[in-house]
């Protein structure tokens, strides 16, 4: 990820927090203008924060429809005008590089920090310049605000696999990683998917693979299967790609509840055995969330035979909220709340319909490809879509007219 930190104007000490108000307002499809043959020509802006320590961190992106591309950005406020600072990705390709927007008073800054900001058609004009690499931006940017994004009444999951992306996306943190979960929200991700496993000591834990391998950790003296070691070995001898350490199931659903605006999360089991302490931890944090004034949905992820079969045999199983891949009889038989079928399958709208006349969900995974993307949130009914991508979902979900 390119370093933004050389804009100096955006370090100035005048430059202040957006109110929420302007950052709302902002939000919207802008028509691309200079700079679409890059960029495309549209792009969805949206704004996500997370709660620090001490403060509140917003930043504000735009998701395109070529090339999977994207920027994220920190805004501020300065001399009656908005500057945005930060850098843009394209996920086809390893091409990235700086980028820096303004509002300019006259072409909206003072519209969007009002008391009561409106904003019309052509109203916001934001300009700038972008760049690649590490290199000083100086290619023109400029977008002009169109129409605001699309949100069906019943709302849409966009859910991001491993909890935002593969490491393999060469993304600037690491995947299942409480540092990925405090970043995906930036990449459109209104949910999250992760893969709990579990230490030799019965610790629940956030990790894909089934062993150490160099994919998901940095060298180090532990190989073989993760649940060979305890939590304190892990912890102390083992570090994810980007040096994080690997979590456990109670400080990632702390962090969601806590420091995120996430609404969902996906608990695939990537082991066999007891649920037990899946569903412990699921009530608490649910319980934690509505103490906060949130509703945040955490559901157990059935994909086999063995994971029901032991979902089963929890006591209060009907009542614990839970995700089926399998077949509709199966999420009948757990009173799942969410069909999950594979994207293979296609749209199925057909059983999607049934499904939607019981009172549940479905969702549809893994869903990589652009096409196939528009595809399902076109044509299709589910009630969300798992993928590697999530700024894809979020392109072709917000611009819908």
């Amino acid at each position: 990820m390119p370093d933004p930190s050389g804009w100096d104007l955006f370090k100035s000490p005048a430059a202040r927090i957006l109110p929420g108000k302007a950052r709302q307002a902002m939000e919207g499809v802008y028509t691309v203008g200079n700079g679409n043959n890059t960029f495309g020509d549209l792009t969805a802006i949206k704004w996500s924060y997370v709660i620090n320590t001490n403060d509140s961190s917003f930043h504000v992106s735009g998701f395109f429809g070529k090339d999977i591309a994207y920027f994220i950005c920190e805004g501020k406020q300065l001399d009656g005008a908005i500057i945005m600072n930060g850098y843009w990705r394209k996920m086809v390709s390893t091409e990235t590089g700086l980028i820096r927007l303004t509002i300019t008073a006259a072409n909206g800054a003072n519209i969007l920090l009002s008391p009561l900001p409106a904003v019309t058609p052509g109203s916001i004009v934001i300009n700038g310049v972008f760049g690649n690499g590490q290199e000083e931006p100086e290619l023109p940017v400029s977008f002009a605000y169109n129409r605001p994004l699309h949100n069906s009444p019943a709302g849409f999951n966009i859910l991001a696999h491993r909890s935002g992306g593969r490491n393999s996306d060469l993304l600037p943190v690491s995947e299942n990683s409480v540092e990925m979960v405090l970043k995906t929200a930036e990449f459109g991700s209104t949910g999250i998917e992760i893969d709990v496993r579990f230490t030799k000591d019965g610790i629940p834990i956030i990790y894909h693979d089934n062993d150490l391998n160099l994919r998901e950790v940095q060298k180090s003296g532990l190989v073989g299967p993760i649940e060979n070691y305890t939590y304190a070995q892990l912890s102390a001898f083992v570090r994810l790609i980007h040096g994080e350490r690997i979590p456990t199931l109670r400080q990632v659903l702390n962090t969601v509840v806590y420091q995120t605006q996430l609404s969902f999360v996906w608990l695939d089991t990537k082991y066999i055995g007891s649920l037990e302490k899946v569903q412990t931890l699921a009530q608490e944090f649910k319980q934690r969330a509505l103490q906060q004034g949130r509703n945040v949905e955490i559901v157990i992820g059935l994909p086999g035979r063995d994971q029901i079969n032991n979902f089963l045999s929890l006591p209060d199983y009907a009542s614990t909220p839970s995700l089926c891949e399998l077949s509709i009889e199966d999420v009948q038989t757990t009173n799942a709340r969410i069909w999950a079928p594979r994207f293979t399958e296609g749209t199925q709208n057909d059983k999607v319909a049934a499904i939607h006349a019981q009172g549940r969900k479905a969702f549809a995974w893994t869903l990589d490809v652009p096409e196939f993307i528009e595809q399902f949130i076109r044509e299709g009914d589910f009630d969300g879509i798992l993928s590697n991508y999530p700024s894809c979902i979020a392109y072709y979900y917000y611009v819908q007219q």
